[in-house]
């Protein structure tokens, strides 16, 4: 069947047309895969981040229990956490860790005995310790006093008054017999120390500082407060 000549210049025409789109279409779909195919071959090639490692979950707890012994004076605890932070996989963490580190150990070299001049001081610095709440930096340093400075009555005071301040009220009333045994001045001291409250109720203690009353002399001024 012949066109008339109009007719077959249209037909011409939409031919063309047909073939362009075709052509358009396959080109699309050769992007769309192409970029699909390089889109999965970067998923399944993504670097893992630090923060997906384990390790580094474990760093940062370490990093933050770290902390937490640090601001309550525990220094030999501190210590131990920061050490592993330092060898963990976070450099960022490492170098921050190592600063605390070196305060710990600057901390831990000072409650060491060789680090004190007298035994004041180092009594002084157990019980700032203890004072802050720090009980077991407190009773290393007692610890240390007491087998070092075993005569020095103010030693076997602070001593019961740790063992007082931790509920270890037989240890307590040890502690204050052997400071009372060196000084007999330290039997009134305890009598208005705030300190032995929790052992107020106590027959023991009661025993203690109430003997006989008429062989007791004045108390001297009291010299170690906490």
């Amino acid at each position: 069947m012949e066109w008339p000549n109009g007719n077959r210049g249209m037909k011409k025409k939409a031919t063309r047309k047909l073939k362009e789109s075709a052509v358009k279409s396959k080109k699309n779909i050769g992007l769309f895969s192409s970029s699909t195919t390089s889109e999965n071959r970067f998923r399944g090639s993504r670097p893992m981040k630090l923060t997906d490692d384990p390790r580094f979950a474990q760093a940062v707890q370490n990093y933050e229990a770290g902390l937490k012994a640090l601001q309550s004076h525990k220094y030999d605890r501190a210590k131990t956490y920061f050490e592993k932070v330092v060898a963990g996989p976070s450099p960022e963490l490492a170098d921050r860790a190592s600063v605390h580190l070196t305060s710990c150990n600057q901390q831990l070299s000072r409650a060491s005995s060789s680090s004190f001049k007298t035994p004041e001081e180092q009594f002084d610095y157990a019980v700032s310790l203890m004072n802050m709440g720090d009980y077991v930096g407190a009773r290393e340093n007692f610890d240390i006093l007491s087998k070092k400075s075993s005569k020095l009555d103010f030693v076997w005071y602070g001593m019961a008054v740790l063992n007082c301040l931790t509920g270890h009220f037989p240890e307590a009333l040890t502690s204050l017999s052997e400071a009372i045994r060196l000084n007999p001045a330290n039997r009134f001291q305890a009598r208005n120390d705030g300190d032995f409250k929790s052992m107020s109720d106590d027959p023991r203690f009661t025993e203690l500082l109430y003997p006989d009353m008429s062989a007791e002399s004045p108390a001297q001024p009291g010299k170690w407060h906490f």
